[in-house]
């Protein structure tokens, strides 16, 4: 097993929520369909942008990406307090592809993500063009090379967004964050900003519809998350890990994945809904 590529349990058949009966689906498509078509259009906008993406301003970017999960149906709960400026690894746990613009709405950074997504419609050619450092998961000998990229960024003063698990989870558990990438922190001297993401059901139970494990195809996914009613992302920014506070990549891995299990923060202010 490589160290990019770590196996989780999920399966959309055993931990994903079912579909509704056939007759509220149904009656669900046209939303879906609406809401699916304001998506395409937003990433699309973002495609077009995307050359200018050193120009746009961090704010428009975020109040893009938040765009983005809104128009899918998913109101966004934000809580804690701002990711701070300069080069910063940006780590959370992974759920679904929503995981993506949502933590972009924390704070925009040049995202870790498996070359797998170059081959998905409109986002990934938005991936590839706004700047996304991908990966050959399965192929060790790339990890020094990988490393050493996220932290000519980190040096450089911007931020880099992963997820350590390095696989979705269906979001009832959570995988061990990975240490390997936690080594570019280290040697840029950067801050880590944990992210911890949940998704609630109407009601506020926990839900596993939005999210994208195993072999579900992406395409079903959204249809899913399209179709469904009430659902809810919170995010929630917890305290920074400040350079030095911890002397080996796995030790900060594992403290880092201890804040975002456990969900500590800072303090209960919701700062954005």
């Amino acid at each position: 097993m490589s160290v990019w590529l770590p196996g989780a349990p999920c399966t959309p058949r055993a931990c994903v929520e079912a579909a509704a009966h056939d007759v509220a689906l149904l009656a669900a498509a046209p939303r879906a369909v609406a809401r699916l078509t304001g998506v395409a259009l937003l990433v699309l906008a973002g495609v077009l942008l995307s050359p200018l993406r050193n120009r746009i301003p961090a704010g428009a970017v975020r109040a893009w990406s938040r765009a983005i999960v809104r128009a899918a149906g998913v109101r966004i709960r934000t809580r804690g307090t701002a990711a701070p400026a300069g080069g910063l690894l940006l780590v959370a746990n992974h759920i679904s592809w929503l995981d993506v613009p949502l933590l972009a709405a924390v704070r925009p950074a040049r995202m870790l993500a498996k070359a797998e997504i170059r081959r998905w419609p409109l986002a990934g050619a938005l991936a590839a063009r706004g700047g996304v450092l991908f990966i050959e998961r399965d192929r060790l000998r790339a990890l020094p090379g990988t490393v050493g990229r996220i932290a000519g960024e980190l040096r450089a003063g911007r931020a880099v967004a992963v997820f350590p698990e390095g696989s979705t989870w269906c979001g009832r558990d959570q995988g061990r964050f990975r240490r390997a990438v936690f080594q570019a922190a280290l040697d840029a001297g950067a801050p880590v900003q944990p992210v911890r993401i949940r998704y609630r059901a109407r009601g506020g139970a926990a839900s596993t519809t939005p999210a994208f494990v195993g072999d579900d195809p992406l395409l079903a996914s959204l249809w899913r998350v399209a179709t469904a009613r009430g659902l809810l992302a919170e995010v929630e920014v917890l305290p920074v890990i400040e350079p030095g506070a911890h002397p080996d990549r796995g030790r900060l891995a594992a403290e880092a994945g201890a804040r975002v299990r456990g969900g500590r923060t800072g303090g209960n202010r919701a700062v954005r809904r």
